[in-house]
């Protein structure tokens, strides 16, 4: 699991919480991940590490003690294929590449039952906007014949969503290498779909399978649109009723959470031992131990211990932050 991105996208956020550990609903986004890979029976893994890169380690020590994490920093950004080929001298079996950016509703266990001549899988999501994402172009039995990066044309409406098993983890590394035996030119970087390209030029199949749901979480409005799809499964959680609050679903309030003369909802987190007082709130995400007073907010991210009061709008609000827009006399 490569997590050493920066996540500048998600400033400010990202200046002090590594992207993977953004929350959206009642827990991180690596969280879903790890939950996922539980349920499969999958207990060890490698992060690919970077920006900081400890609140990571912390979290899957305390949050999953029983799952075995290497951690191996990155200390080039050289690319997708360059972040996977550090993981080599820890793998000697089948494995799962997974890139947290995005959650998915996929059955992963379907790589229990496949054909022995599948050397891997990657799973895919038909987009309208084919433009932006690296398609898959297959054969009439949805094996890979090749990735196209952002094509002008429609030869294939597959998205890469950044979801792997590779059952042929030798001829993956073959591939990975020759994809890094070049010099990278000004702003270029390794692939690692050169790699599978490589495995199936090598006479590999890589099977394509179509994700039930993908939901990014690499920009603020995705995330939030990722925090809206999550609320409205089972991790949505309202608070008992209180005269003078007025909910309107989906939303997840957590312990500790007191809210007076407010409207809330939908589609709202709001993290633990956070306040909000007089307040409307739609489509918004609050951290933990913040206070909301007198504002009214949508489609905003709110940080941990954020203060915030008389303040309308849109707003994105890293950790720590003071806004005080109440009207003052003069």
């Amino acid at each position: 699991m490569p997590v050493a991105g920066k996540g500048t996208r998600l400033r400010p956020h990202t200046l002090v919480t590594p992207k993977p550990l953004l929350r959206v609903g009642d827990k991180p986004v690596l969280g879903y991940i790890l939950d996922d890979l539980r349920e499969l029976g999958v207990h060890e893994g490698v992060f690919v590490t970077g920006h900081l890169k400890e609140q990571v380690e912390k979290f899957v020590r305390e949050e999953y003690p029983d799952f075995e994490g290497v951690y191996v920093p990155q200390p080039v950004q050289n690319g997708t294929a360059g972040a996977i080929s550090l993981s080599e001298p820890w793998v000697s079996e089948e494995l799962l590449i997974i890139f947290v950016d995005t959650l998915f509703d996929a059955d992963l266990s379907i790589v229990k039952d496949l054909p022995e001549d599948v050397a891997g899988v990657i799973w895919v999501k038909e987009v309208e906007d084919y433009q932006r994402f690296g398609v898959i172009v297959t054969d009439d039995e949805g094996n890979m014949l090749r990735i196209i990066e952002k094509p002008k044309e429609p030869i294939s409406k597959l998205a890469n969503i950044g979801l792997y098993y590779i059952r042929d983890w030798k001829l993956l590394f073959e591939g990975i290498a020759a994809t890094m035996d070049r010099e990278l030119k000004a702003g270029e970087e390794y692939f690692l779909t050169d790699a599978f390209q490589y495995m199936v030029d090598h006479g590999a199949k890589l099977r394509t399978v179509e994700v039930a749901g993908w939901y990014d979480a690499g920009k603020p409005e995705t995330l939030l649109e990722t925090n809206a799809h999550v609320l409205g499964t089972t991790r949505g959680r309202r608070p008992p009723e209180k005269s003078g609050v007025v909910i309107h679903d989906p939303v997840h309030i957590a312990d500790g959470v007191e809210l007076t003369d407010s409207e809330i909802g939908p589609n709202v987190t709001i993290g633990a031992g956070s306040v909000v007082a007089g307040s409307r709130l739609r489509d918004t995400i609050v951290g933990n131990g913040s206070r909301i007073e007198k504002s009214e907010l949508h489609d905003s991210l709110v940080g941990n211990s954020v203060v915030a009061q008389g303040v309308k709008g849109k707003v994105d609000l890293g950790d720590y932050s003071v806004v005080d827009a109440r009207a003052t006399e003069s």
